[in-house]
């Protein structure tokens, strides 16, 4: 299964409630109140995310099974939690960053 979930858009303006991924060093916000799934990246110089997902917005897609997603695609960020019961990963699309996510807990 493959389910829309949200559009990330990359930015360089501070935002109300953002939340800070230490990790990651990148700021998140609006998911939980956009009507439409849309969240706000904000990225911090020292922040290791390739340059494409920095700069070009991205589409999110939950999925049943992360590894069968990937399984011969051009993969720009392997697998990873970002949060718990989060497994998340990037893959190019024609140019474009596309993210999948599967939840292993509870969401």
């Amino acid at each position: 299964m493959r389910k829309y979930h949200h559009l990330g858009i990359p930015t360089t303006a501070k935002r109300g409630n953002e939340t800070y991924l230490e990790n990651f060093k990148v700021y998140v916000s609006g998911y939980e109140t956009s009507p439409y799934g849309i969240e706000w990246m904000r990225y911090e110089p020292e922040c290791q995310v390739p340059e494409l997902v920095k700069t070009v917005p991205h589409v999110a897609f939950e999925v049943d099974d992360l590894e069968a997603e990937l399984a011969g695609k051009n993969v720009l960020i392997e697998p990873n939690s970002p949060s718990e019961g989060v497994l998340v990963a990037f893959i190019v699309d024609d140019g474009a960053p596309v993210e999948f996510i599967q939840f292993t807990g509870v969401k």
